[in-house]
């Protein structure tokens, strides 16, 4: 397949407003590809190379790209740069050249020139990176440039996550999302869009049902719903079994050991499945003193302060996660890793089987594990709310979070929030039973103080899966300090857009921001209540006002959640219908 086919299957998804029209549109797309294309066309819909977990560093700095454009159209720098402000995307710029391309280049054979511009590297490597990048445009059509500048940038802009993906997999398969359970399923247990896609394309949907857990592809998290009140939860469970709440990053492991004396396979997934291995030496060198072959299980790593023996904050765990001097870093905050869950031992998923008894594999395992940097977390059988309650109490004046409450008898489900897991967490009076993750979807210029630092609100939304949109659900203006309201205006700016997304939905002409941004960035609110709202559209239907948090505080930044990892809108609905029940 040649790439213009799949540039012009994009332009059409973009210029279209109606998801169900998009989804048609790539399923039209999947259905041209064979196996090997549709993986990597899978993950470009997505503006990505490969999948997340194995990351995508083209490390072009925009205003190489400026330069390479400039060649490429054969015009100024400065030129180049004003148009860039006008329209605020470099592949538009580039769309709208004129010249003729040298060749047709296949889906193939763009891949392999894009592959090969990551792995550039070293002394003189952005020059190396231009000319390369400048010699792949040029061989292009203006539309596929577009596209490809927009892939390097990161920033595709179709308006859809890989929700969207899924159910156009079902339509290029069955005509409609008939199939989308086992897809997203068989995505849950390995998530890789582009492998998922491929296993589909050549061997069908039994080959998807049939799927299975694979060392070093991230499995999608179980993620626990939120009640208000230990009597709650236990109405809703029954007796449980609760464990502490670690504020710290939550860390899926993947051990593989290859023979007597080979080096181990060892890799770190954070909680949004990016492989931060290189981050965790220290970590990964008690993980490889583990009896075992192959290994997948789940913990919180948290910086433990062994003189006093207690869990220092996350503002101190965070700390560890960098990309230089690591070693250091080890030694100044010192992690200790407390596994909660099982998944799969030496060839055996554990997917399936009860909480119990994953435990219990998990217990035998480390029963004789010398290295403290690795343990099991402690649990606890409650069987009414006031054991409950008690349990709790000991862990907030141990300086944790809060519990975890879980059913005994249930098996994990990958990628799934449900009342299997409730969080209890610390409540303040007059507060929401928990914070809120919403995502940030621009900012409003300042006033008066505010005006010197360019911003003085910002709106945030919440994203609802069934849409695969964020909808707006509270207009923030306070919580930040006058070098917080400078940091998040600059982290607005490098991702601002010139048009409102297309998979952002604001109804309210007044609340559209004065800089609009790209969906990313996830930050933690805390608010007095949810309220009905005309204005916000969260939760809004044609017979039903939208959400909207009261007195909306910001609390600091999700960094380890994707924007679609963000509280989804049903939570804020159940939400809502909990505080009735206070």
């Amino acid at each position: 397949m040649k790439f213009l086919e799949v540039a012009s299957a994009f332009a059409d998804i973009e210029r279209e407003s109606s998801r169900l029209k998009m989804t048609h549109l790539l399923g039209e797309l999947f259905k041209k590809a064979n196996a090997e294309e549709i993986n990597l066309i899978a993950n470009l819909s997505l503006g990505q190379l490969q999948a997340p977990y194995l990351g995508q560093q083209f490390n072009m700095a925009e205003k190489n790209l400026i330069k390479v454009i400039a060649e490429l159209l054969n015009d100024s720098e400065h030129t180049i740069a004003q148009q860039l402000k006008v329209c605020g995307d470099l592949g538009i710029v580039a769309g709208a050249g004129a010249w003729s391309a040298e060749k047709e280049l296949s889906v193939h054979d763009v891949y392999a020139a894009l592959s090969d511009l990551q792995k550039i590297s070293g002394t003189g490597s952005q020059e190396e990176k231009g000319s390369h990048l400048l010699g792949l445009l040029k061989s292009l059509d203006p539309l596929s440039a577009k596209y490809i500048v927009r892939v390097i940038l990161g920033k595709l802009r179709l308006g859809f996550s890989d929700m969207t993906v899924i159910d156009a997999l079902s339509w290029m398969e069955a005509g409609n999302k008939s199939l989308r359970a086992i897809i997203e399923n068989a995505y849950n247990l390995s998530v890789d869009i582009g492998y998922i896609s491929s296993e589909l394309k050549s061997k069908g949907i039994k080959a998807l049902e049939d799927m299975t857990i694979k060392i070093g592809i991230p499995i999608r998290p179980a993620a626990a719903e939120r009640l208000p009140t230990a009597r709650a939860i236990i109405e809703k469970l029954g007796p449980s079994v609760a464990q502490p709440k670690l504020d710290g990053f939550r860390l899926q492991i993947h051990v593989k050991k290859n023979g007597k004396g080979g080096k181990p396979e060892i890799h770190f997934f954070s909680r949004n499945l990016l492989d931060m291995s290189y981050m965790f030496p220290d970590i990964a060198a008690a993980v490889a003193q583990l009896d075992v072959q192959e290994l997948i299980c789940e913990g919180e790593a948290i910086v433990y302060d062994t003189h006093t023996n207690t869990f220092l904050p996350f503002q101190e765990t965070v700390k560890r996660k960098r990309k230089h001097g690591i070693e250091q870093a080890a030694e100044e905050f010192p992690l200790r890793v407390f596994i909660f869950d099982l998944l799969y031992l030496n060839g055996k998923e554990y997917l399936n089987a009860t909480h119990e008894e994953r435990r219990t594999a998990l217990l035998k395992l480390f029963a004789h594990f010398p290295n403290p940097a690795i343990q099991v977390i402690g649990e606890r059988q409650v069987n009414t709310g006031k054991e409950l309650e008690e349990y709790f109490a000991e862990n907030i004046a141990a300086g944790l979070e809060g519990l975890v409450v879980k059913r005994a008898d249930a098996i994990y489900q990958p990628g799934k929030r449900n009342f299997n897991w409730i969080k209890l967490k610390r409540q303040e009076e007059g507060h929401l039973e928990d914070t809120v993750d919403c995502v940030i979807l621009g900012y409003y210029a300042g006033e008066g103080k505010r005006a010197t630092f360019g911003i003085g609100a910002f709106l945030v939304g919440l994203y609802n899966p069934h849409q695969d949109r964020f909808e707006t659900v509270a207009k923030i203006g306070t919580g930040l300090s006058d070098e917080q309201w400078v940091e998040l205006k600059k982290k607005c700016d490098a991702i601002a857009v010139q048009q409102q997304p297309k998979n952002v939905l604001i109804g309210n002409k007044d609340l559209i921001p004065h800089v609009l941004v790209d969906p990313s960035i996830v930050c933690i609110i805390l608010a007095d209540e949810i309220t009905i709202s005309p204005a916000h559209t969260a939760g809004k239907t044609e017979h039903k006002l939208g959400y909207a948090l009261r007195f909306p505080r910001f609390m600091g930044y999700s960094i380890d959640k994707s924007a679609e990892e963000a509280t989804a809108v049903h939570e804020i609905e159940r939400m809502y219908q909990d505080q009735f029940k206070k």
